[in-house]
């Protein structure tokens, strides 16, 4: 029996066995959109606990990762959406972007000058991303971060496609003049 039909029999074991398969692909996700590690996780719980209580609504389970994604979201929009959250100003967090860029693929050849410079253009680049507006944020990290395409991310938003192409293509503008000011003039 697969993972989903021990979960709609209510089995325990198979909810955590889904949230090690997809819990870290959720966080990264939810840390993206909410820029906060703590709400992210929290989001993520709340994402598990909805899939768990209405895993009968699946009905395709090869579609398990965009289910959650889209669950994952809207937990972080409904967290977007609190008055709390336009008066916080959340502060960049130079220990999470150091664990996160100590997990990232660069080769230990490179020299130390060439790791300080990267570490540089990955710090700028997101805190770049984080200062765009949630509709450009949400969309710019589900198409680069997430690797899903635009009709997935359409389908995920309930957009049309076209709508999703404009807020990636005003995103990226706003983002490339953020960089450029910041001094990121060669990133793409």
């Amino acid at each position: 029996m697969d993972v989903i039909e021990r979960l709609k029999n209510k089995d325990e074991q198979a909810l955590i066995e889904l949230m090690n398969e997809y819990g870290d692909y959720l966080l990264r996700t939810s840390y993206l959109l909410v820029k906060d590690m703590q709400v992210a996780e929290e989001a993520v719980q709340d994402t598990f606990i909805v899939a768990y209580r209405k895993i009968n609504q699946l009905h395709d389970s090869l579609k398990i990762k965009s289910w959650l994604a889209k669950i994952a979201i809207n937990q972080c929009r409904a967290r977007m959406r609190r008055w709390s959250w336009k008066n916080v100003l959340l502060k960049f967090n130079q220990n999470e972007i150091e664990k996160e860029l100590s997990h990232t693929n660069l080769q230990d050849e490179e020299i130390p000058e060439v790791l300080i410079l990267k570490f540089s253009r990955n710090q700028q680049l997101y805190k770049s991303i984080q200062q765009l507006d949630y509709m450009y944020r949400e969309v710019i990290t589900l198409f680069y971060f997430n690797q899903l395409s635009i009709e997935e991310i359409a389908a995920l938003l309930k957009e049309k496609e076209n709508t999703i192409k404009t807020r990636l293509r005003r995103g990226r503008s706003k983002l490339k003049i953020m960089l450029e000011e910041g001094g990121m003039n060669d990133v793409e």
